[in-house]
């Protein structure tokens, strides 16, 4: 038995030390992934720089934050330049903290009471008689093909999902940087590490 398990561990280590070389590609998924939903976000904040205020900060019908303005233009210049940063690997983990936080403070206070997803599952029999309910409103006082042309008919839960995933991705990138070979981090740390000093990229 203990042969077994050297003779599996050897072949383990043989294995994936061979896709060592490949450790730079999961970061670099990451950065991509997350540039255009943040960029996308960031920008929208910028051109409606009143009403994200506004929503920000009105207790009624909106987050009831303090300084709508300046979290308005911390939170959609962290999204759009931190978004680039990303993208390219240019100082990722700092990018990566305004980000986290932004992706946290967004789960508690816009997503948190809606639960966990962010599409309303059809499994749900409550859901799926709203659906079918909505379905045959549509069909019957629309253009059903036209409207559902672009994708299907769904309920918004707006949960936390997408945030969670985002925060993870991002608290990911914080701990291993932007990675090997695909990122300026990288680069940078080549140029200017000194000689028996290890930084991080």
């Amino acid at each position: 038995m203990q042969a077994l398990i050297k003779n599996y561990y050897c072949l383990h280590r043989w294995l994936f030390s061979k896709a060592e070389h490949l450790s730079g590609i999961p970061p670099l998924m990451f950065r991509i992934l997350l540039f255009f939903p943040l960029f996308e976000a960031g920008t929208r904040k910028f051109t409606n720089f009143e009403d994200t205020s506004a929503w920000f900060g009105n207790a009624e019908w909106g987050l009831g934050l303090p300084f709508p303005d300046l979290l308005t233009f911390l939170a959609a210049s962290a999204e759009t330049v931190g978004a680039v940063c990303i993208l390219v690997g240019f100082a990722t983990r700092w990018a990566a903290i305004p980000l986290i936080v932004t992706m946290v403070v967004a789960a508690l206070t816009v997503h948190w009471d809606n639960g966990w997803f962010a599409i309303a599952q059809s499994a749900d029999p409550d859901v799926a008689s709203r659906l079918e309910a909505g379905r045959s409103i549509l069909q019957e006082h629309g253009n059903y093909e036209w409207l559902t042309g672009k994708g299907s008919f769904v309920i918004l839960q707006n949960g936390i999902e997408f945030a969670a995933t985002y925060f993870i991705m991002l608290f990911s990138l914080f701990i291993t940087g932007g990675g090997k070979y695909f990122s300026i981090d990288y680069w940078l740390n080549k140029v200017f590490a000194k000689e028996k000093t290890e930084l991080s990229y």
